[in-house]
């Protein structure tokens, strides 16, 4: 124990400048992580730049990659342009067992840079409508109106349909019907329009009223639609049930009962 004690103080000894330089740069580190991440954060949100996680993790791995740099030769006696060497020897390995985070980073950078997408986008990508909230290395994530999170491959938006909605066609709600061919249009756009706009006051979009508009004729009579516009944090589907409620009951007479769209509703 004595021996094991000598050796433990011989060792702190001498290598105790090697020991302070390695908490005095990790220290260091750690607070220009943290003073930088605020300052850019804040930067990013003044300035035309969008603000996104990828611009900030970028410069925390410049940071830290400095700090090892700076250790690597005092402290563990590693040349790092040997490390250096060593790496680029192995990156044509690595890089292609990592071809496909290296595509979803290069395509987040081209994502950013080429302002395709920001956070706070409302867009459909392959099906899926909702807010951009975040643009990482390796994925982009998308907030449905339920709540959902979808995380996308950052390479998967560089190459699918990308569609940038504005807050009226994000949350539009359509309900088909059908209405007796001799039938006033005024008189059931009226009704339909005050039964609509009761029923759903408390979940439309501001300064978007519902509209009706009538598309054409069938064999049962004339084709119209109902647009409701529903503000943010609503679903879709439960404004839809509210006006279809609305419309069909009671049931106005001017609606088609029997083979027409009205069983829609």
């Amino acid at each position: 124990m004595t021996d094991f004690r000598y050796f433990m103080a011989g060792w702190l000894q001498t290598n105790a400048g090697k020991l302070i330089w390695l908490v005095l740069v990790l220290v260091v580190a750690f607070v220009a992580d943290h003073i930088v991440s605020r300052l850019l954060r804040k930067a990013l949100d003044k300035s035309q730049i969008p603000s996104a996680s990828i611009f900030i993790n970028l410069m925390r791995v410049v940071i830290w990659t400095a700090a090892v740099a700076m250790v690597l030769q005092p402290v563990f006696g590693i040349n790092p342009t040997t490390l250096v060497t060593a790496l680029g020897i192995g990156g044509v390995a690595i890089s292609l067992g990592l071809k496909d985070t290296i595509a979803n980073v290069i395509g987040g950078f081209g994502l950013m840079l080429g302002r395709v997408i920001q956070p706070g986008d409302l867009v459909t990508i392959q099906g899926t409508t909702g807010t951009v909230v975040d643009i990482t290395w390796r994925h982009s994530m998308i907030e449905t109106r339920g709540g959902d999170r979808m995380v996308i491959p950052n390479s998967i938006l560089n190459t699918a349909a990308l569609t940038k909605l504005t807050p009226s066609s994000e949350g539009m709600v359509t309900l088909e019907f059908t209405a007796k061919a001799s039938s006033d249009p005024a008189e059931v756009s009226r009704d339909i329009l005050a039964r609509v706009t009761q029923a759903t006051a408390d979940m439309a979009l501001e300064g978007q009223p519902p509209l009706v508009k009538f598309t054409g004729f069938s064999p049962y009579g004339m084709t119209g639609q109902v647009l409701l516009f529903v503000r943010p944090g609503v679903l879709l589907s439960t404004a839809r049930d509210r006006a279809a409620r609305a419309i069909a009951s009671p049931a106005p007479d001017y609606l088609v009962e029997d083979g027409g769209s009205a069983h829609n509703l």
